[in-house]
C-alpha cells in the first residue's frame, strides 16, 4: 500500500524537479558565467535514482 504512493510522490517530485531546473536553466548560466555553478543536476539526479530504485522494486 505505501510503495505506490512512494513511487508516485518520487515520481512527482523528480518531474518537479526537472521543471525547476530548466526554469532556472538563464539563472544557473548566468551564475557559471560568475563561477557560482548552481547543484541543481544532483538533486535531479538523486531523485532520479530514488524513482528507478522504487520502480523496479515494485
Amino acid at each position: 500500500m505505501l510503495a505506490p504512493v512512494r513511487r508516485a510522490t518520487l515520481f512527482a517530485l523528480y518531474q518537479i524537479s526537472v521543471l525547476t531546473g530548466i526554469a532556472l536553466l538563464p539563472i544557473a548560466l548566468v551564475a557559471r558565467q560568475l563561477g557560482v555553478p548552481l547543484p541543481i543536476h544532483r538533486v535531479v539526479e538523486s531523485l532520479q535514482r530514488a524513482y528507478e530504485t522504487t520502480a523496479e522494486s515494485a
